[in-house]
């Protein structure tokens, strides 16, 4: 029982799921906010990494009209990579933002354990 000829022929889709799951395990399973915004951009890249796979044509060029040639067939789609550029700049500033309150985080409660935050909120509610 082998891997197959879908797997191996799509082993760049293969490599994003997995790196999607890596990142969403992360994401659920660590207490320290730092690694939880690491286990987002891991997710972040996985799904940028499969747009710009499924977005490539084997044989196409970037569509930009060179030598006269305007047929749609000899170039690639660019949704997709103006989506990947588009969400890269997005993913940026909120991880930017999500650092910077859990700078603030830190400042008030010394610590970036979810669970000592949240028993440190309860005391303050009472």
């Amino acid at each position: 029982m082998g891997l197959g000829p879908n797997l191996l022929a799509n082993y760049g889709e293969a490599v994003s799921m997995i790196l999607f799951a890596i990142g969403f395990t992360n994401l659920l399973l660590q207490k320290n906010l730092i690694k939880k915004i690491i286990g987002l951009n891991i997710m972040d890249t996985a799904t940028y990494l499969f747009l710009a796979l499924k977005g490539y044509i084997q044989g196409r060029v970037a569509p930009i009209v060179v030598n006269g040639v305007q047929e749609v067939e000899a170039y690639i789609n660019p949704i997709p990579g103006g989506l990947v550029l588009t969400g890269i700049v997005v993913s940026v500033s909120v991880s930017a933002l999500m650092l910077s309150l859990t700078i603030c985080l830190y400042r008030r409660y010394h610590t970036l354990d979810l669970d000592e935050i949240s028993t440190l909120l309860k005391k303050e509610e009472n």
